[in-house]
């Protein structure tokens, strides 16, 4: 981990984007409230006043004399980061939520710009060389790791190049975020819809096809949108209508992303190739825990093979329930999830039509609150706050009678909004002086009984989401904003919330929230046929998720042959081929609209990584039981409390007492869809 300025403020990710503090923190607060009463050109004004403010601030770090100590220097560097980081992430937060679009464009903007500020800082000479003057030997251990991070982070960028390299990395920098900002803008913007027949609807709930009444011709729109898709995928029995919308889907963005993709690989190979590493995935990995691309191609390897009986065991079953369902067709993307369903109902007896009845966004949401309160020892409630849509909401969390941390959630899809799901850390939270506050961005149904049933998938994505936020704000009581929440290494920040996933498929969880209409608890019997089904499927899961690891690291390893929009989408296919269970249909372009990309760079494997983590810690509550206070205790103090004052590694051998391994991982692919 290098918690430099420009990582801040270049590493717009999905749970820690850069977050708002007019000093260097007051807990007056505007976020993305400010956008709703706004227009775009009072943001832009808002924009103008902030990067003012830190560019000033800046100049009077670089200029600023000597003694250089860690009470002026680096305290002076920390208000700087906390300044931007917030900035950044307020911004940020409108290019996702702003209700018009000329609002998200903005944000966009704003950021876009955070980013050239603070790669010229990431640069500079005269700041480099007041933070290496710091004699921090007489500091706490945090202070030292914080400050041999920042300088390893500007060592890394190029600070020691001479002036015309320089240059040229911020030009290259300056390039690829904007490239990287249109890339997000389109996807967000990729929203796509078809057009059915009533008739054309059978299979699906009936709660969702009560919320698509037909319109004045006649036909149902169905959009891309999660609460669409996933639905559509799973329970529609007519093929065509699922190959329509998939083909609609895996195509946004096409081929304008493609084409973005081209050029953002080729000038990241040249940034690296200017700062004298091989290849963009090895300046990537530097600062991970797996940190050459040998250790993660090392790390697929180890997966694939793990993940091959379970796969093959998955394809069998999914090829023989086809030929039930649809004798004469191929597995294919269009067709697995009706086979899928299929599976679970002859081999489990579970229907997941029957699982969603218990689910209901409201139960959910406090089932979830319920969940974190008992593990963590806070209490969440309600915060009187402005919000920026009359869907969004707003809660605090207390502990021991002291507020800790604030945060928002906008929960459900509207025109223009971010179609995924994801945590923005909107303030970091300082010890004594500033209180965390984030803000979680998902797509979940909205409504009661008849109009807003949950896929048990999507419990798990809010569960997931708000592990990140839960961690942000527990993790926010330190010293130095550039250590706090999530603030660890980037291929760890997924295992809390994927370890989180577990407590979804315990019955005592359940029992507390999941009812049906009739206010009848979930069976106990029910869950235990969920459990049975858990694991039926992922062996293909895995495989496909190493096919995005591999299209993730590969187009990274070396600047592209050809940037062409049909040769990136070529070679994605073949990257994602090598280890996908399935083959990606021609005609589909969904490297377009693969977000990851852009964010995580060479880094997908994190996904893969962070669940070898999370099975891991997991094993600790597996054996002392999921609601033993003392190790829910232990996990809070050294895995979530901490934030990023440690190297991850040295937080989960702190936990568990020794270094991580993939045994308990295996494990689960081993068992999958053992009844």
């Amino acid at each position: 981990m290098r918690t430099t300025i420009v990582a801040a403020l270049l590493a717009t990710t999905l749970h820690s984007a850069p977050a708002l503090a007019a000093e260097r923190y007051s807990d007056t607060f505007a976020g993305p409230v400010a956008a709703d009463a706004a227009d775009a050109d009072a943001l832009n004004q808002r924009c103008d006043r902030l990067i003012t403010e830190i560019e000033r601030r800046i100049a009077d770090f670089e200029t600023s004399k000597a003694p250089y100590t860690v009470d002026d220097t680096l305290v002076a560097f920390d208000e700087i980061s906390a300044l931007s980081y917030s900035t950044g992430a307020e911004f940020y937060s409108y290019s996702q939520s702003a209700s018009t679009q000329e609002k998200r464009d903005a944000g966009t903007a704003c950021y876009t710009r955070l980013g050239e500020v603070g790669t010229a800082f990431g640069l500079s000479r005269p700041a480099y060389d007041r933070l290496v003057a710091i004699d921090a030997s007489g500091e706490d251990a945090q202070t030292r790791y914080y400050l041999e991070e920042i300088i390893e982070g500007y060592d890394a960028s190029g600070v020691g190049l001479e002036e015309e390299k320089r240059a040229q990395v911020a030009a290259l920098q300056k390039e690829l975020t904007d490239l990287g900002a249109e890339f997000q803008r389109n996807i967000a913007n990729g929203r796509g819809s078809i057009k059915a027949l009533p008739s054309e609807l059978t299979g699906l709930p009936a709660d969702w096809i009560a919320s698509h009444q037909p319109g004045p011709d006649g036909l149902v729109e169905i959009t891309t949108d999660s609460p669409d898709m996933s639905p559509v995928m799973s329970y529609a029995q007519n093929d065509a209508l699922r190959e329509r919308l998939a083909r609609v889907y895996y195509s946004r963005a096409y081929p304008q992303n493609s084409e973005l993709l081209g050029k953002i690989f080729t000038k990241r190979h040249e940034l690296a190739e200017l700062l004298g590493r091989a290849d963009y995935a090895t300046l990537m990995l530097e600062t991970r825990m797996l940190d050459t691309p040998e250790k993660v191609i090392a790390h697929m390897a180890e997966l694939d093979q793990a993940a091959a009986p379970a796969k093959e065991r998955d394809l069998a079953e999914l090829r023989a329930a086809l030929a039930e369902i649809r004798p004469g067709q191929e597995l294919t993307w269009f067709n697995s999830g009706i086979a899928s369903q299929h599976v679970l109902k002859t081999k489990y007896d579970l229907d997941p039509q029957e699982v969603r009845q218990y689910f209901t966004f409201d139960n959910v949401r406090e089932g979830v609150f319920d969940l974190t309160e008992d593990l963590f020892g806070f209490e969440i409630r309600e915060w009187d706050a402005p919000k920026w849509h009359p869907d969004v909401e707003s809660f605090e969390i207390v502990d021991g009678g002291t507020v800790i941390g604030r945060f928002y959630l906008d929960s459900h899809p509207r025109e223009g909004k971010y179609k995924h799901a994801n945590h923005i850390a909107m303030r970091r939270g300082i010890a004594g002086t500033t209180m965390p506050v984030s803000v979680l961005t998902m797509n979940l149904p909205k409504g009661g009984y008849d109009t807003g049933l949950m896929e048990h998938g999507q419990v798990t994505t809010f569960l997931h989401e708000f592990g990140h936020l839960i961690h942000s704000i527990l993790g926010g009581n330190q010293r130095w904003m550039g250590l706090s929440g999530i603030a660890n290494e980037r291929d760890f920040t997924e295992a809390p919330s994927q370890m989180l996933e577990e407590w979804v498929y315990d019955y005592d969880t359940l029992a507390k929230f999941a009812r049906n209409e009739a206010g009848e608890v979930i069976p106990h019997a029910l869950v235990e046929r969920m459990n049975a089904a858990r694991y039926f499927g992922q062996g293909t899961y895995e495989a496909g998720q190493l096919g995005y690891s591999n299209a993730s690291l590969r187009f990274h390893m070396g600047a592209p042959q050809d940037t062409s929009a049909e040769a990136i989408s070529r070679d994605y296919k073949e990257y994602v081929g090598t280890f996908a269970a399935t083959e990606i249909p021609e005609g589909t372009h969904s490297e377009a609209a693969f977000g990851h990309l852009n964010g995580y760079s060479a880094g997908y494997y994190t996904y893969g990584w962070s669940r070898v983590i999370a099975a891991d810690l997991f094993s600790r509550f597996k054996q002392a039981g999921l609601r033993d206070e003392a190790t829910a205790r232990a996990y809070r103090e050294l895995i979530l409390g901490p934030g990023g004052s440690k190297p991850a590694a040295e937080l989960i051998e702190d936990f568990l007492g020794r270094p991580v391994n993939a045994d308990a991982f295996k494990e689960t692919l081993a068992s999958g869809g053992d009844e």
